[in-house]
């Protein structure tokens, strides 16, 4: 699924670093500046509300979105991250690129993902 959603971005224009985990986005976010951080909420090693916790308290600029496929785990996010977008699965890569569109109007973007 990675795959795909970092191609829908890039031929959106936008610039996509996709990690496999939230581990390994850890020193990216550290070296790197990004406006958005999009990321699923249940992974191994470290689920994506840790991700964006950290990720707020390192760049509290940065926006985060995050994808689900669990009512449950949506709730937890928002409460977690109030300010943070959540997209259910299942959804079309369109509405993806429209949400992040919303987030941003026609900003310049870099994401990770």
């Amino acid at each position: 699924m990675r795959v795909y959603l970092a191609r829908a971005l890039e031929r959106s224009g936008y610039e996509v670093v996709a990690v496999a985990t939230g581990t390994e986005a850890l020193p990216h976010i550290a070296s790197d500046r990004f406006d958005l951080l999009l990321t699923d909420i249940v992974m191994p090693e470290m689920d994506g509300i840790e991700l964006a916790q950290h990720a707020a308290s390192v760049a509290p600029d940065m926006r985060i979105m995050f994808i689900t496929g669990f009512a449950a785990v949506t709730l937890k996010a928002g409460k977690a991250v109030p300010q943070a977008k959540v997209l259910s699965k299942p959804f079309h890569l369109r509405d993806l690129v429209l949400e992040v569109e919303r987030m941003f109007g026609s900003e310049s973007l870099t994401g990770l993902n």
